[in-house]
């Protein structure tokens, strides 16, 4: 019998590591890796535009979705600041009968700083720049995953509210296409 699939999620604010972790479960765990930086900057070059980001998540989801459903471990690479976003590719993995595992990434913002200058310094190509008050807020905005969910024994959330099912949720969150 075959071994389920597993979707592994990196999850963290930039300049954590979190490529470079996805890069090494790529090899190490045989899985296909889905970073969705490298997607946007080979489309879009020096830009970022956020709806677009949006729509290339929910394509690579799509891959991702389908690949498990192939046998095939799967390694997202976003981010995925938000529990529901979290909750809604958890649910989205079992319902295709494969595995998660969370993979938490966390520095101090001095060695967050650090290595977003050395990034920018060393591969401007692969980033985008990122001021001091961006990392700010976007760490006010981050939900940390708690550790029932990084072990997955805690159980998945309910849908939020106006959304029956996690994948309502997620095609609102991920569109299929720029309006």
């Amino acid at each position: 019998m075959m071994e389920k699939p597993t979707l592994f999620l990196t999850v963290g604010l930039p300049c954590t590591g979190k490529t470079t972790a996805a890069r090494r479960i790529e090899i190490e765990r045989k899985a296909l890796r889905l970073t969705k930086d490298e997607w946007v900057k080979a489309l879009y070059g020096p830009g970022n535009p956020p709806l677009a980001g949006a729509v290339i998540e929910g394509r690579l989801i799509q891959i991702a979705l389908r690949a498990l459903e192939l046998s095939t471990n799967v390694v997202l690479d976003y981010g995925l600041w938000d529990r529901n976003e979290r909750s809604a590719l958890r649910h989205a993995a079992l319902d295709v009968g494969a595995t998660v595992e969370l993979h938490y990434f966390a520095l101090s913002p001095s060695e967050q700083r650090k290595r977003r200058d050395q990034r920018q310094a060393d591969a401007p190509h692969t980033t985008w720049p990122m001021s001091d008050g961006e990392l700010v807020e976007w760490a006010a905005r981050f939900d940390v995953p708690t550790p029932g969910e990084l072990d997955g024994g805690e159980p998945i959330d309910d849908p939020p509210a106006g959304f029956p099912t996690w994948y309502e949720w997620r095609t609102h969150r991920w569109p299929p296409s720029v309006h």
